[in-house]
């Protein structure tokens, strides 16, 4: 098959990364600094309630597909992908560039195998960007191994949060000597320049060095070794409910993504939750007219105890819709104010 005469074919970019790694944050950054070019996007998430969608729906309107509940290198074969990319390369969507974005247990060689094997005309392989957590870097390397393959296959490395690593020059170091021919580029909030979008396709040699063991190899796949936990509540939770259970939340617990509603407590706002490891950070947004006051997370981690975390969350309803003056502060300090900062100085969050 061939791309359709004087159409060029749009690059497929793979965007991976461990947990909490930033993908979805870069992404956004990425779709509201497009310069003009439309970005097309696959967005898979680990879980059954789609919190990365969700995050950039806003911004993409018609032009995302929402794959959740499983790691799209196991859920979806070839020709089930090629309908996903149809639906975006077609001309009348006038998409310039598609961004595969990844879950951050996917194995991302089997996702450039996918896109290798596409059928679909209009789309060429545009390349992997591989997103790491600075602050994170040595405790995810020591934990899964396989990061170090999966940054050898990269096309573009991005070292992001380098700004809450207190030694963030030495893991960019470390990451340039685990590439191949990859960029690396340190970011904040995954800010990085849109044109890497288009710049980081690989050339002809580098598509051509990569083995059958490189892009086939399932064993070991980072997704078996882990859980979720998907918790939906019409009630609103009780802030103070809510920081004793985040305080408290044991040591497997990896990953904590979604949005709360506090109800009485904050009336205008919904209040955006990213836990990565040991780290919190709270996001208040207003609620939209049509959106639906409900409490949406998911929880990712190794050996917890799913049922028993349910309980813990379903216990944060307990005395929820009674507002008191006091009831916030505990999620406040894991507030940033408009300028950046923290809402109290001292407290480090991701």
């Amino acid at each position: 098959m061939v791309p359709s005469p004087g159409r060029p074919q749009i690059p497929v970019v793979v965007l991976a990364g461990f947990l909490g790694s930033g993908k979805t944050t870069l992404l956004n950054h990425l779709l509201h600094r497009s310069g003009g070019s439309r970005i097309g996007a696959i967005v898979n998430d680990f879980g059954a309630i789609e919190i990365d969608a969700m995050a950039v729906a806003g911004a993409l309107g018609d032009s995302t597909v929402s794959l959740g509940n499983g790691c799209l290198c196991c859920a979806v074969d070839v020709s089930e992908l090629d309908l996903y990319l149809d639906r975006l390369a077609r001309p009348s969507a006038g998409i310039d560039v598609v961004v595969i974005e990844a879950s951050g247990l996917a194995e991302p060689q089997e996702l450039v195998r996918m896109v290798l094997a596409s059928e679909q005309p209009g789309i060429v392989y545009g390349g992997l960007i591989e997103v790491v957590d600075a602050a994170e870097f040595d405790d995810t390397r020591a934990k899964h191994p396989e990061i170090d393959r999966h940054l050898a296959l990269a096309d573009l490395v991005v070292v992001n949060k380098v700004d809450r690593a207190p030694d963030g020059e030495r893991v960019v170091g470390l990451a340039r000597s685990l590439v191949d021919r990859a960029a690396v580029v340190p970011a904040t909030y995954g800010r990085i320049d849109p044109e890497f979008l288009f710049d980081c396709r690989p050339a002809g040699e580098r598509i051509g060095q990569l083995t059958f063991d490189d892009l086939h190899d399932h064993a070991g796949h980072l997704h078996a070794a882990y859980d979720s936990v998907s918790f939906t509540s019409e009630v609103p939770l009780n802030p103070r409910r809510l920081m004793e259970f985040l305080d408290s939340r044991p040591e497997g617990l990896y990953r904590i993504k979604g949005y709360v509603d506090f109800g009485a407590h904050d009336v205008n706002n919904r209040y955006g939750v990213h836990a990565v490891g040991r780290f919190l950070r709270f996001r208040p947004e207003p609620w939209g007219s049509g959106d639906a006051r409900v409490t949406q997370l998911v929880l990712i981690g190794a050996g917890i105890d799913a049922q028993a975390l349910g309980k813990e969350l379903e216990a944060c309803k307990d005395g929820a819709p009674h507002a008191d003056e006091h009831g916030m502060w505990g999620v406040l300090r894991y507030v940033r104010d408009p300028d950046g900062d923290l809402e109290e100085p001292g407290l480090q969050v991701p």
